[in-house]
């Protein structure tokens, strides 16, 4: 349960489901996690119960919402990271007929301006310390299509892209950048989830749990992955690659 010991790691979006099963998982195997998010009641009570479970655990409230400077003062005020995890996103489901300007900038904003400059500001440090790791969360959404959502599955393929370049732009440097591409995921506060109907036909057959994530990047951010580059990990219940007819 060490595997991340002395290292610190960022993840944003950390205040519920898949960010916080990241965050959770990272300090039980033993990193410095720092928890970002907008609200800092809910940003508190995660590091609160991170440090009950003899985690150690630091909360930075950002809006990252695609401006250069708010990823900045994120990195500044995170300091020296080894592990960047870029999960912050938003879903707006509206269809591109109904996607105005507005909604357009704000899902590129948050799911690709975001990433791009908080990567962009904190993997310099990365290289002059000898190295660290860059975890993107894309989706099964960039490569399967679906008929709502079509600007955020098109940040997500862009993300799962960038995570190809920055392999080959900073891995010679000792930055090792992957992915995540989740299925659906059920969020664990709810009891029904339509969002389950997506699973049918696949070997899972249902929807899956935060923890599936988390348990696959701590495998990416720790040493166990030390030869893995550039590669974006299914993690959704065989969605993308198998079909079971009946």
């Amino acid at each position: 349960m060490d595997r991340l010991r002395g290292r610190t790691a960022l993840i944003t979006g950390s205040t519920s489901n898949i960010g916080r099963a990241i965050a959770t998982a990272f300090a039980a195997e033993g990193a410095h996690v720092v928890v970002t998010g907008r609200d800092r009641d809910r940003g508190a009570a995660i590091v609160r119960a991170l440090r009950e479970r003899g985690g150690d655990a630091d909360f930075v409230r950002a809006e990252l919402d695609g401006a250069h400077g708010g990823a900045q003062a994120l990195a500044e005020a995170a300091g020296p990271v080894d592990i960047l995890v870029n999960n912050a996103g938003i879903y707006p489901p509206d269809g591109t007929l109904t996607t105005d300007e507005e909604t357009f900038d704000r899902i590129v904003g948050v799911n690709l301006r975001a990433p791009y400059f908080l990567t962009a500001a904190l993997v310099p440090g990365m290289i002059a310390r000898g190295g660290g790791v860059v975890i993107n969360l894309g989706s099964w959404i960039a490569r399967l299509g679906v008929p709502r959502g079509a600007l955020y599955s098109a940040t997500k393929g862009a993300l799962e892209t960038l995570t190809r370049a920055w392999s080959a732009e900073f891995g010679a440097r000792g930055v090792r950048v992957n992915a995540i591409s989740p299925g659906v995921i059920k969020p664990v506060e709810l009891e029904v989830f339509a969002g389950e109907e997506l699973m049918r036909g696949t070997p899972a057959g249902r929807g899956g749990h935060p923890d599936a994530i988390a348990a696959a990047a701590v495998y990416l951010a720790s040493d166990d992955a030390e030869f893995v580059h550039g590669t974006v990990l299914d993690v959704d219940g065989g969605r993308t690659g198998v079909y079971l007819s009946a």
